[in-house]
């Protein structure tokens, strides 16, 4: 038997954790029709068959139909959810692992013009600054009705075969009460006292554990420091905890510490990259040690090391690995093998929470597979026939792309112009906030040099070296560079230059200078944080609505905290027209596409951030020598068949091009394209 702490069993109540790992509750948006349907069953189960001690699914399930899904959550109000939570907890419970499921109602933190288009409620009388919606104050007979949801909510997920439930309190309604910063009522559930404060989620767990019984698993996920003036206090946190161990009814404890209120508290909460590592631990063992209660938390622990830390240390009881195991669903395997160093590594993007948040669906920036189980494979089975197959350019789109091929048990050899892989990411990774981004590249060399790729640096291909080696498959993954062409002017633009350009330190940034993003995405604010530290004056200019949209809330933080101390403006629905030299300076002929409004405005440097356009020269010189004349079937390629197309019959070898060679995109884009063309190779 193992000696690891993260391996050993755990008893909570009457089930026995088979180790002490767990995802806690998060909603990766995969619902339909507010359902756990195929989806999102797979995605549970691809983890539970790993190794996974306990899933705690959704983030949260929406008890009442005025606490509508802002990001499309699990709608455990409707008698129909039941069915397809069988099917999820079986499909757990098939490899071993518990299910429970986050209840809540959202209260102020949604809108009212979803769902049923019923008013959002509160205890505060102010909006949530992150949904906007201005609630409406609870009266007696709304907190008696929610009361009685979250305990017919209760019930179903008993029905649905689920081995216990979490309440949510941190954000949400219980919080929302129990919160002095959101508590404008009076009488029995008013702020005067804790007492008060804590009369809602106390009638909510009582009304739970009728409907339930006592032998049902009930636990909370709750804020135990607000960390903000006139907040819960680490204090009082303790004592809330002591109070709520106290009651008997209560089986685990799941510790957060902060707030979730706005992109920048939540960030606090959830840290990203660049952040430090389980900043919130210590305080978590130390409600432990208070109460004597199972405690289990998360909040950035994406290694195994400070995993085993969190159980030997006696500060946790269960530690959540959560957005490691998006990067990574077979941790725990892989941890039982002696394979950690294998672990795909969480980079702290937080692409999967960025996503969400703006209403899409939880993804890794670096696992194209997770939340596509149904289509994707975590595991690469290996191909019937090997091929020779030939990749040129080692960024993140041809690492994966040899990274697949040589699972599929292929010769693969990779040419790359620079001394070192990484592309674009190697060059994000320059920014010390983003350097963890060079673990994508990481990973997937020490993957690429287990199975024997061949790299050729410093080696600008050309179309005799890569038919010298008689491939018969070709993958051009050659990215682009830096498009400083303005949009559908024709200007000259041999004045600006590009935000790679500062990024890398090629160019140093002078005293004045303008920052145009018309791409919305990382290297923008990151050559504005490389010029504002210099010391110069910034100006980030959009012709959007808005800027760095493609950033997203929580990774826009650390840029905010880094230049709104500095001399940095930010300047929305301005189209750059036009640079001109003007002795030493430049001119700046500024529009916007509202009116015909122009100006023009002196700076001492312009930088450009446009997208990249392909570097595909390599790829139009290999075309005529190819099968498929470089055609992809994209029926196939959506529905996970070998490509099959056959326009040339002179042709030797099939040819694509991924990534950033076809059109500008991201680091997940690239991946992706990589993954479903070369697992059917």
């Amino acid at each position: 038997m193992s000696r690891d702490p993260l391996l050993q069993p755990y008893q909570l109540k009457h089930l026995t954790l088979k180790n002490r790992i767990m995802t806690t509750s998060h909603e990766p948006a995969y619902p339909e029709d507010g359902m756990p349907k195929d989806r999102y069953r797979a995605y549970h189960e691809e983890r539970a068959k790993a190794g996974v001690a306990l899933a705690m699914t959704a983030g949260s399930a929406a008890v009442s139909k005025d606490s509508p899904p802002v990001f499309n959550n699990v709608l455990a109000y409707r008698d129909e959810v039941v069915p397809w939570i069988q099917r999820l907890t079986d499909g757990c419970h098939e490899h071993g692992c518990a299910v429970m499921i986050q209840l809540t109602h959202l209260g102020r933190r949604t809108t009212w013009n979803k769902g049923n288009w019923l008013p959002s409620v509160s205890s505060s009388k102010h909006r949530e600054p992150a949904h906007k919606a201005f609630p409406k104050l609870l009266e007696d007979w709304d907190i008696a009705r929610i009361i009685n949801d979250f305990a017919d909510a209760a019930e179903r997920m008993k029905a649905g075969g689920m081995d216990g439930i979490e309440l949510q309190a941190y954000g949400h309604l219980i919080d929302q009460l129990w919160s002095p910063l959101s508590n404008d009522l009076t009488g029995p559930y008013g702020a005067d006292t804790l007492e008060n404060r804590l009369r809602f989620p106390l009638d909510v767990l009582a009304a739970v554990r009728k409907r339930v019984g006592d032998e049902f698993i009930v636990g909370f996920r709750y804020t135990a420091d607000e960390a903000q003036k006139g907040g819960i206090t680490a204090e009082e946190g303790l004592e809330i905890s002591k109070r709520l161990a106290a009651t008997g009814q209560v089986d685990f404890l799941n510790v957060i510490r902060g707030r979730i209120h706005t992109d920048p508290a939540m960030t606090d909460v959830i840290p990203v990259q660049g952040m430090a590592s389980a900043p919130h631990l210590d305080f978590a063992g130390a409600v432990k040690a208070a109460t004597g209660m199972p405690t289990f938390h998360a909040a950035r622990i994406p290694d195994v090391a400070t995993a085993r830390h969190a159980v030997s240390a006696g500060l946790l009881d269960m530690v959540g690995m959560t957005r490691a195991h998006m990067a990574d669903p077979h941790i725990v395997k892989k941890i039982m093998e002696g394979r950690e160093e294998d672990i795909r590594p969480c980079v702290g993007a937080t692409y999967c929470l960025d996503r969400i948040y703006q209403a899409g669906d939880a993804l890794c920036i670096h696992n194209p597979a997770t939340g596509r189980e149904l289509t994707m494979p975590h595991t690469i089975p290996a191909a019937e026939e090997p091929k020779r197959v030939v990749v040129i350019g080692a960024g993140p789109a041809g690492l994966e792309a040899a990274r697949v091929a040589a699972e599929r048990r292929h010769a693969v050899t990779v040419f790359e112009a620079a001394d070192a892989p990484g592309g674009q990411v190697r060059l994000t990774a320059q920014t010390p906030r983003r350097r963890e981004m060079i673990g994508i590249i990481d990973w997937r060399m020490a993957q690429c040099a287990a199975r024997d790729v061949e790299f050729r640096f410093n080696t600008w291909a050309e179309a005799e070296d890569v038919t010298a080696l008689n491939p018969d498959v070709v993958i051009v993954a050659t990215g682009g560079l830096p498009n400083l062409e303005l949009f559908e002017t024709g200007a000259e633009t041999g004045h600006v230059v590009s935000a790679w350009d500062l990024i890398s330190g090629d160019v140093k940034p002078a005293a004045n200078v303008l920052i145009y993003d018309e791409s919305g995405d990382h290297p923008a604010l990151q050559a504005a944080e490389i010029a504002a530290a210099a010391g110069a004056t910034v100006e980030v200019m959009t012709p959007d609505r808005t800027f760095a949209p493609d950033i997203m809330a929580m990774n826009l933080v650390p840029y905010m905290r880094s230049l709104q101390d500095k001399d940095v403006t930010f300047t929305v629905t301005r189209r750059l027209l036009g640079v001109a030299k003007d002795g030493n300076r430049l001119t700046a002929t500024i529009g916007t596409d509202y009116s015909g409004f122009t100006r023009e405005q002196h700076y001492d440097q312009v930088v450009v951030n446009y997208g990249t356009l392909p570097l595909d020269e390599l790829y139009f010189a290999l075309r005529p020598l190819s099968s498929n004349l470089g055609e992809v079937d994209h029926d196939a390629l959506i529905e996970g068949r070998p490509q099959a197309v056959r326009s040339n019959a002179d042709g030797a070898f099939q040819l694509f091009r991924i990534g950033d060679a076809v059109s500008a995109r991201n680091t997940h884009a690239a991946i992706y394209d990589a993954l479903r063309l070369v697992k059917d190779l």
